[in-house]
This record gives C-alpha cells, sequence and structure tokens, in this order.
C-alpha cells in the first residue's frame, strides 16, 4: 500500500505541491501570529524587569512607561526638581536616576541620566569606563559607534530638521553590556551635561506647579511639547541654550534646585518600601508606577489584537479547506478509472478507502509540518526587524500549548482526509469502468 501511495505521489507531484503549498502557507499564517505575540509579550516584560519604579509627573502612566523604559519619544509634562532630592535623601530609596531625552545622534537617542543608572542598568561595561566628565558618554551595546568616537548630540532628528548643538561634543568613554532593552540602543551623558546645553540652571521651584508645563523630553523646559517627533517646529521663535564644559566634573548630589524632570528611575531597597513609595508618590503632582502593571493593561489590548489576528488566520484556514475540498473532489473525479481497475481486481473498499486517506493525510501532515518551520521563520525575520529599530530582545520560541495547536490541525487534516477516501469507497468498480 505503502508503495503504492508513494508511487501515485511522484505521478500526480503538482497537484501534490499545490496541496502541501496551501497547508503550509494557511497553517504559518496561524503560527507566525501565535509565535510573534509570545515574543512581544516576553521582550516588553524583560525589559520591563529591569526597571522597579518610575516616577514622572501626572499624566498618562502608559506613555510614561513607553517614553522611560521604552525610549518612546513623546512629549512628557515636567515635574518639580525637588522630587528628585526628597527620593535620593528617602531612606528607603537604594538609588534614584534622573533621565532626560529629546536629543539624537545617527537615530541613536540620547538619554541625560546618572553615573548609578549607568553602572546597574547592564551590570557594567563591556568596555571603557563611566563617564566621569560632562563631555564623556556611554553608549549601549548595538549602537554602532566605536570608543573614543564624537556624538554632536542634536535636538530632535535629522528627516524632521533637527538642530545640531554646538555648546558641547561628548567622547564616548565606554559601552554597556547587552540588556535585551531598548537602552541597547542609547547614548547615555550626564544629566548636567543635558542640563547645562538646554540652558536649564539649578533653581527653587516652588510648589505650585510652574514647570509642569509640557516638553518632550524634559531635556528643554523653555520648549512646551518639544518632541523629537516635532523638532524643527517654530516653537516661539526661540530657542534657549547654555553652556557646557566638557571637563566639569560631574556631580550628583541631588537638591530641592534641580531643574524639572520628565522621569525618575528609582530602585526601591525592598518589595515593601517599593509599593509605599509608589502609594507616597500618587498623590498631588506626581505619578509612580510599576512598568510590569502599565504593561498588564497593554497586554489586554494586544490580546484582542490577536484575537482579530487569530480570526483572520482562522479565516485564511477555512479558505484552504475548502479549496482542498474542491480539489479532493476534482482529484477523486480524475480517478475513477484506477478506483475502479483496483476493485475490479479484488481490491476490497476499506484499502481503497486507506490508500486515498492516507495519501491525502500525509500530504496535509507535510503541510502543517511545514507551516509551522516557515511560521517560525517568518516570526524570526519579524522579531529581528523589531528588535533591529527598538533594540529589544523579542525571544521566539515554542511552547507546550504550541503542541495542541498542532494536534488540532491534525484532527482535522484527519476529518479533511476522509472526505475523498469516503467518495472513492462509495464508487462501484462497475460505474467507475464505464466513466
Amino acid at each position: 500500500m505503502i508503495c503504492f501511495i508513494l508511487s501515485d505521489l511522484r505521478r500526480l507531484w503538482v497537484g501534490s505541491l499545490v496541496v502541501v503549498l496551501l497547508v503550509a502557507l494557511a497553517t504559518a499564517l496561524g503560527v507566525s501570529v501565535v509565535l510573534q505575540e509570545r515574543a512581544l509579550r516576553l521582550g516588553s516584560a524583560r525589559a520591563a524587569d529591569k526597571f522597579d519604579l518610575v516616577i514622572g509627573a501626572g499624566g498618562s502612566e502608559t506613555q510614561l512607561v513607553l517614553s522611560s523604559v521604552f525610549l518612546q519619544p513623546s512629549p512628557l509634562p515636567l515635574m518639580p526638581g525637588e522630587v528628585l532630592g526628597k527620593l535620593a535623601a528617602d531612606p528607603r530609596v537604594d538609588w534614584a536616576a534622573p533621565i532626560g531625552f529629546g536629543d539624537s545622534f545617527s537615530g541613536y537617542p540620547i538619554v541625560g541620566t546618572t553615573t548609578m543608572l549607568a553602572q546597574n542598568l547592564s551590570g557594567g561595561l563591556a568596555e571603557g569606563e563611566i563617564f566621569s566628565h560632562e563631555g564623556e558618554a556611554v553608549i549601549g551595546a548595538a549602537v554602532k559607534l566605536s570608543l573614543g568616537g564624537e556624538i554632536k548630540p542634536m535636538h530632535g532628528s535629522l528627516e524632521e530638521g533637527g538642530e545640531t548643538h554646538t555648546e558641547l561634543v561628548y567622547h564616548i568613554a565606554g559601552r554597556l553590556r547587552p540588556t535585551g532593552t531598548a537602552w541597547d540602543r542609547a547614548i547615555l551623558v550626564p544629566i548636567q551635561a543635558v542640563w547645562h546645553i538646554h540652558g536649564m540652571e539649578a533653581e527653587e521651584h516652588a510648589e505650585d506647579g510652574e514647570h509642569e508645563h509640557e516638553a518632550a523630553s524634559g531635556a528643554d523646559n523653555a520648549e512646551p511639547a518639544h518632541a523629537p517627533e516635532k523638532a524643527g517646529a517654530d516653537h516661539d521663535g526661540h530657542e534657549h541654550h547654555g553652556e557646557a564644559d566638557p571637563d566639569a566634573a560631574l556631580d550628583e548630589s541631588w537638591t530641592a534646585g534641580a531643574p524639572g524632570l520628565p522621569a525618575i528611575l528609582v530602585k526601591p531597597k525592598t518589595i515593601a518600601d517599593a509599593y509605599k513609595l509608589r502609594q507616597d508618590y500618587r498623590s498631588g503632582n506626581t505619578v509612580a508606577v510599576f512598568p510590569g502593571e502599565v504593561l498588564t493593561n497593554l497586554y489586554a489590548t494586544l490580546g484582542d489584537a490577536k484575537q482579530i489576528l487569530v480570526a483572520v488566520a482562522s479565516g485564511a484556514q477555512a479558505l484552504v479547506a475548502a479549496s482542498l475540498v474542491l480539489v479532493t473532489v476534482i482529484h477523486i473525479g480524475q480517478r475513477r478509472r484506477q478506483i475502479g481497475a483496483l476493485r475490479a481486481f479484488g481490491a476490497p473498499r476499506g484499502a481503497i478507502f486507506g490508500i486515498v486517506w492516507l495519501e491525502f493525510f500525509f500530504l496535509m501532515a507535510v503541510g502543517i509540518a511545514l507551516g509551522f518551520v516557515l511560521g517560525y521563520a517568518a516570526a524570526l525575520i519579524l522579531s529581528g526587524m523589531f528588535s533591529q529599530t527598538s533594540g529589544v530582545a523579542m525571544p521566539v520560541g515554542f511552547a507546550r500549548e504550541d503542541a495542541w495547536l498542532a494536534a488540532v490541525l491534525l484532527a482535522f487534516a484527519t476529518i479533511l482526509a476522509a472526505l475523498p477516501a469516503v467518495l472513492a469507497y462509495r464508487q462501484s468498480p462497475a460505474q467507475a469502468l464505464r466513466a
């Protein structure tokens, strides 16, 4: 029987190939959706694990996490600089790192921060040393620049007409180890250098919220809502720039007079401290969030999108199934003489049923297996493209529940293959030979 099936497949190889490809493409669509959605969840969750608590001004919690954890450019309101001083002096805080955005270089975001964050972000440096002067920078593992190279910060982006700062040129002092996060594509510079080149001097801040206007990056509180994607626009006809000394030593002793900030990354000493800090800074002019909680809400939205994509994939698979039914009916009609001859030579109906069923089930099983391979390859390509642009590592892999998907598809193939087998089973040899 097996030899007969293989001989038949070789003779009808074109039609067999079409059936395999149809099944493979339909399967690959569903598999790639499942794998890509899982990779996005795992990648974003691992990226958020690097940060315990994020504190920012009142506003969208989702945007605060996207901007501070995933470095997505967007306008953020500024909170008073005195918040940083309070956190630095809080005994419940291991360390607090201010961050400021808005500048870029060669497509890489420049993030103003502290030596503490640079040291703890990736567990050390892959090469070089931490910046110790205003004119030094540390680059992420995925930044394609060399140690000692020059970085000329641009406010905004080149594509959108950003303006290059002439106040300071950074020199690369070190490179971080890979983190699998968006920070692998970031350029870290001293926050005080960012303040200086944007003319943000330390001053006493009133508590009435005078510094709670929107600024894209927190790097320029004289330019409301000045995000990288809006760089080059007319901001009341003036730009505020200051002076920076590349050889100036860093002063990371924070006081109440620090300039306004879009976000502060906080490392609490204990889990209990984290929840207390979150409660304390969720009132008034600030908001404190656990990135993981915010991602949970995003996952709910992502889950709805996944259901839509799965429905589309299921629809495609249903169309493929209908096409296969049509193909098999035509195929059985063309093989009526062959089936009649087999019956005339004494082949029982059960054997005819088994031959036809095994032949079509084999084709669909091969198509399903090929579809899993193609779906995995497609997910790898998509994840690689996303990681290349965002810096977030997207782990693609099969899980135990994927075995259920394979089982369901094989069960469906078992039923679908029975259709042509039943048609062949019901044909009488006399009618088949007269056709």
